[in-house]
Order: structure tokens, then sequence, then C-alpha cells
């Protein structure tokens, strides 16, 4: 198993549930779920529905679930 980022590891530190592939997969579902609750996905390439900030926070959400994902 390759070693988590910092943020990952958190996550799965809160968790309480370091060593199940299932919860991982499951924090990523939540974390996806989040992000899509802070800023929803843009419709179309240029659509700026949200400020910068919140669009940095979606895409560091993300991040973590697709690392949680592919461990």
């Amino acid at each position: 198993m390759s070693e988590l980022s910092s943020a990952a590891q958190a996550v799965i530190t809160a968790s309480n549930c370091a060593g199940s592939r299932i919860v991982q997969l499951h924090i990523a579902a939540a974390l996806r779920a989040a992000a899509d609750q802070v800023v929803p996905a843009p419709h179309l390439p240029y659509d700026s529905c949200c400020d910068v900030n919140a669009a940095a926070i979606r895409a560091e959400l993300l991040a973590i679930a697709i690392e949680l994902e592919t461990q």
C-alpha cells in the first residue's frame, strides 16, 4: 500500500477504520458528495457559477477522494 497524503491520512484516521478498503471507498463517495454540495460541477467549460476559493475547495476534496479510490 502506498503512502497517503497528510489530508487523506487525516480522513482515514478520523474514520477509525484505517485498514478497510470498503470504508475508504465510502469515505471517497462522501467527499465527492460534499464537494458537489459545496460547489456544483460546472456544466460548461467556462461556467463560473462559483468563486475561485470554492472551486479550489472542490478540487481539494475531489483530490482526496481520487487518492482514496486509487489507493
